[in-house]
């Protein structure tokens, strides 16, 4: 899928916005790419796991980062056929207690997907706690790279980071 065309899809899901926005990492931003608006319409979500799913094999295991990368991860697993894990951001307090949810086997490689990607903190947290779990993960696929230091601190962590979008081409086709 060319980046236009999903794109277009954020776009038609009302997923990009523009005003004053407060973002996760306490800074500012006058743009907001809202997941939730994305990642709940059934159109771009295809899209996003459709694009996804051409990026992965056969044999690849698919992680997603709660909350906001799990339906990407449900809906990729689908389109490409192949398993996924969900990584949380703690450990529960209840149940078995894993920062791992689903199948993981020692050793296992792992490619992470995430929503937006901002600052990378919380994808540089999944990714360690995939590999504290056993997993080796030397990739991420992510649907938005914001472009504010998140690629470079996931590559800090020895994984490569592939956006489907970038901060600069949502803009550019705002500009349009």
């Amino acid at each position: 899928m060319a980046n236009q065309q999903l794109i277009d899809a954020l776009r038609a899901a009302d997923a990009v916005r523009f005003g004053e926005f407060e973002l996760s990492h306490g800074g500012t931003s006058e743009y907001y790419v809202d997941k939730y608006l994305f990642e709940t319409d059934p159109a771009c979500l295809e899209a996003v796991a459709e694009a996804f799913a051409q990026r992965v094999g056969p044999d690849d295991k698919l992680a997603g980062v709660a909350l906001g990368a799990v339906p990407l991860a449900a809906a990729t697993s689908v389109a490409a056929e192949v398993p996924y894990v969900i990584a949380r951001k703690q450990r529960k307090e209840y149940g078995t207690g894993n920062l791992i949810e689903g199948r993981l086997e020692e050793g296992e490689e792992v490619i992470v997907l995430e929503d937006i990607v901002t600052t990378g903190t919380s994808l540089v947290d999944a990714i360690e706690a995939l590999r504290e779990a056993g997993a080796t993960v030397d990739r991420t696929l992510v649907v938005v790279d914001r472009e504010e230091g998140g690629r470079e601190n996931v590559e800090a962590a020895d994984v490569e980071m592939e956006a489907l979008v970038t901060a600069s081409e949502l803009l550019d086709a705002a500009d349009r």
